[in-house]
């Protein structure tokens, strides 16, 4: 009877989960798939501000705030922080922290297969750096707080000008550079999940 009642609750919330993110749950990777199973009633919301971060950080990319790089670069520091203060607003401080886990395990599936994530096959630094900006984001705001989004927005802005969050090391053309500033070429990069890139705080000046 209780193998009965729990493959019972398995079937119900994979359901719920499916609802929860229509048409795409069976194009998941399996730590987002994960996730969604066990947050099953928060899946829906977790997917609409997801969708938001990534709308509000495209924006901002179009403007001077902040330095328009979204791939290793401040506007993707923005992007991460927002989304997970924006998470823990609605969802709660555990299943945003869980969420963050779970995308960055997603992009070394995604290494594996040489597939892109915004634009680039991800890396181990990059993760590093999605990660340390997912916890700075989690302390920017509360649960249940009634921050309006532009407040957030400009709180996370704040937060990257004073240093408080990381990016990778380019110089003024893009170029990556390790932390003793030489340039990184492609065929050191090219493959590689472990490599010679740099994490600095968001206020070091571009070489």
């Amino acid at each position: 009877m209780k193998k009965v009642v729990f493959f019972f609750f398995v079937f119900f919330f994979f359901q719920v989960a499916a609802q929860s993110v229509p048409n795409r749950f069976s194009e998941l990777s399996y730590p987002i798939k994960k996730w969604v199973l066990l947050h099953a009633f928060k899946a829906r919301k977790s997917l609409e501000l997801s969708k938001e971060s990534y709308h509000i950080a495209d924006s901002i990319k179009k403007t001077n705030l902040l330095d328009g790089d979204a791939a290793g670069g401040e506007v993707d520091a923005f992007r991460h922080a927002y989304w997970m203060a924006r998470l823990r607003q609605v969802i709660g401080e555990q299943a945003a922290r869980s969420l963050g886990r779970a995308h960055e395990r997603e992009n070394y599936k995604i290494y594996k297969k040489r597939k892109l994530e915004d634009g680039v096959v991800p890396d181990k630094i990059s993760s590093e750096m999605d990660l340390y900006n997912n916890e700075q984001g989690l302390q920017l705001i509360s649960e249940n707080s009634k921050t309006p989004k532009n407040g957030l927005i400009f709180r996370v802005v704040n937060a990257i000008k004073a240093g408080k969050m990381k990016i990778l090391k380019k110089d003024t053309k893009g170029n990556f550079l390790t932390c003793e500033g030489v340039i990184l070429l492609s065929e050191e990069l090219k493959g590689k999940w472990e490599n010679k890139k740099c994490l600095v705080s968001t206020n070091q000046t571009i070489e």
